[in-house]
């Protein structure tokens, strides 16, 4: 659902996050977009594979959570707007591994603590500077539900910054690595089957993981008019974690049999992603 749209469904109030004027400032971080609560900013790193490293760090008073990607059933996914950005191919956000939130009724996908979303920027010129910039419109919810922006802005020299944020470093060791289905390992997707139920199909993802009461298991479509249910979480006859989710919220005509799908699972300080299309059976 976009994101005006799931905006309606709560009682809002008005966050006022200060946006910054003026050209981009050069260094580690810019500053906050606003002086204490509820704030945003982006901080540099360094370079990887020839692209800058970067982040958006967000920073949520106590009590207050924030969306993943894909929010769940009552939350407001993140808003990225980059075109302002200067010697800027492309910037991808990578995610850090995310939590599951009871709201009563419903559930929800986030951060309930500050985080840092970091970033792979692409320069279209390695040898020049970078200016980033970033229109943001994320949501902020405890009980009740608080759209906020911020304008931020920072200049990024080539090869990026001289010294690693430690945040930074802590959300990149805590983005999903990518796997294979049915690769062997610690944590890992066994099997992803579609099955016949009594009540309709459902999937069934079989899974290793060390922490069997506390893994998660978040599946997404491959396009933002998926909206696939959270998956319920049981042990198998072998022991090993399954999860069932049933086959709801996947667009008109679409075959979910042979859709390309993405599994985040989560698993304590682990966590992998598999894109690929369900088991063969």
């Amino acid at each position: 659902m976009a994101m005006l749209s799931r905006l309606r469904h709560y009682t809002l109030c008005s966050l006022a996050l200060v946006p910054l004027a003026g050209p981009a400032l050069a260094g580690d971080m810019s500053a906050w977009s606003a002086p204490e609560g509820t704030a945003a900013r982006l901080v540099a790193g360094g370079s990887q594979d020839g692209a800058l490293m970067g982040g958006v760090e967000i920073r949520l008073p106590p009590g207050l959570k924030t969306y993943w990607r894909y929010p769940g059933d009552s939350g407001v996914p993140p808003h990225f707007d980059w075109s302002g950005s200067r010697n800027v191919e492309a910037v991808e956000v990578l995610w850090p591994a995310p939590t599951r939130f009871d709201d009563g009724g419903s559930f929800s996908i986030g951060y309930k603590h500050d985080v840092v979303l970091p970033l792979r920027i692409t320069p279209k010129d390695r040898a020049q500077p970078v200016e980033l910039k970033l229109n943001l419109d994320f949501a902020v919810c405890g009980k009740i539900c608080q759209p906020a922006n911020a304008a931020l802005d920072l200049a990024l020299p080539p090869g990026g910054a001289a010294t690693a944020y430690p945040a930074l470093k802590q959300a990149l060791a805590s983005v999903p690595h990518p796997a294979t289905l049915g690769a062997q390992g610690e944590t890992g997707i066994a099997t992803a089957e579609l099955h016949q139920g009594a009540d309709g199909a459902v999937l069934r993802i079989v899974t290793h993981v060390d922490h069997a009461e506390a893994a998660d298991l978040f599946v997404e479509g491959p396009g933002e008019d998926w909206a696939l249910p959270l998956p319920s979480r049981e042990t198998g006859a072998d022991g090993r974690t399954v999860f069932v989710l049933p086959v709801e919220g996947v667009p008109s005509g679409v075959d979910v049999a042979t859709a390309r799908l993405r599994f985040t699972l989560v698993d304590g300080e682990r966590a992998i992603e598999v894109d690929a299309p369900l088991s063969a059976r």
